[in-house]
């Protein structure tokens, strides 16, 4: 770089008076650096890194906060999916499989049925497609709700002018449900493919070896607009389960430490144990509101899929499952051919399921961040 600076002696003092502007500190640090002797040298260059330190310092904490917040929440996703892993494939399996013929009754006999055919290993058909769906997801999912919760509580302590205020119940189902929102549309695509590999059985056609596989041929076949099919009802269903996880679980902390408050005086450190429960309250709420919309969305799924396993064609006794044009259209004929109560089918495995998985998510997200030394947390 060719140096433009005028020598030492032929400034005048008006030249000096960049040095004390905003924003041209370092030019007048280098030119001192080049003017002076050693020591002078040194000495600037230290008051030259006083005065860039801090925003270089305040982006790296940034990208760092970031960091954590993604990494807690991918490994919360992660763990808790893989913990409830084989009552995650009992669930689609009994939302998916057709009524002429079932394979399974329940979740004990489905269980039974797995271990007798698959084996161990067949609780765990599709988990590693559901863990590269799930750990993003819930990276997104707990890094946009910090940051959603953190917006909605500015704008409502600059619209009631209250600097002290808190966020309330409702407006923590606001930002979970944007949360969820966000996470599910980045992700709905590996969720789709993941649908399609879990419901594959011992005895179902040779269809996808693996993610990679099912995706391009799910593009090649049905179209890329195919890994979207079941999109509505998911992000309408998204937003009270996602919101109410959030809402339930941070209100019922708040809740219950007012409580110790209030009889000791004091305000302890919530247990690992209490927050499972808060967890565990938190999922069976969000979970029981929005899980006919979650049946919806599994069986939209299933539509324009040649030589459909075998739980959805019943063994042959139907070639292609029902066809649906839409999500009121797969509510109204799924009620007329199978009752309201097809609606909740797998609620009981999938009740099982979410209990521990929302709570072991919580928890897990809360202690990876701790390790972290986190700048921010879903209770702040």
């Amino acid at each position: 770089m060719v140096s433009t600076a005028v020598p030492s002696a032929s400034r005048s003092p008006e030249d000096h008076s960049y040095e004390n502007m905003p924003g041209h500190g370092n030019v007048a640090f280098c030119q001192q650096y080049a003017d002076g002797d050693t020591s002078t040298r040194l000495a600037t260059l230290a008051e030259g890194a006083k005065l860039t330190t801090p925003a270089v310092k305040a982006q790296g904490d940034t990208i760092l906060s970031i960091c954590k917040s993604l990494i807690a929440g991918g490994v919360a996703g992660g763990v808790s999916r893989t913990a409830v892993a084989p009552l995650e494939r009992m669930k689609i399996l009994l939302q998916v499989q057709n009524s002429l013929n079932p394979k399974y009754n329940g979740t004990i006999q489905g269980l039974k049925y797995i271990w007798k055919h698959e084996g161990m290993t067949g609780f765990f058909k599709g988990n590693g497609a559901n863990c590269a769906r799930i750990i993003p997801n819930s990276a997104v999912k707990f890094y946009s709700y910090e940051q959603a919760s953190r917006a909605i509580l500015w704008l409502y302590q600059t619209q009631t002018g209250q600097e002290n205020a808190e966020l309330t119940p409702v407006l923590r189902l606001g930002a979970g449900a944007c949360a969820g929102i966000i996470a599910m549309s980045a992700t709905y695509p590996m969720d789709m493919v993941r649908g399609r590999l879990t419901v594959q059985t011992s005895d179902s056609p040779t269809r996808y070896r693996g993610m990679v596989h099912a995706a391009t041929t799910i593009i090649k076949e049905e179209g890329p607009r195919a890994l979207y099919k079941g999109w509505l009802p998911s992000v309408i269903g998204v937003i009270p389960y996602v919101g109410l996880n959030f809402s339930v679980y941070e209100s019922l902390k708040v809740w219950v430490s007012k409580r110790n408050v209030q009889e000791s005086g004091l305000e302890p450190e919530l247990t690992v144990l209490t927050k499972l429960g808060c967890g565990a309250v938190a999922g069976m709420v969000g979970q029981t509101v929005a899980y006919p919309l979650d049946v919806v969305r599994r069986r939209l799924q299933m539509v324009g899929w040649k030589d459909a396993s075998s739980v959805i064609t019943a063994d042959g006794q139907r070639r292609t499952p029902v066809q649906y044009t839409g999500m009121v259209d797969a509510f109204r004929k799924t009620v007329a051919n199978e009752g309201f109560g097809a609606l909740y089918k797998g609620l009981v495995p999938n009740s099982v399921k979410v209990v521990p998985s929302i709570a072991i998510a919580f928890v897990t997200y809360e202690l990876v961040k701790e390790v972290l030394h986190p700048e921010y947390r879903i209770t702040d």
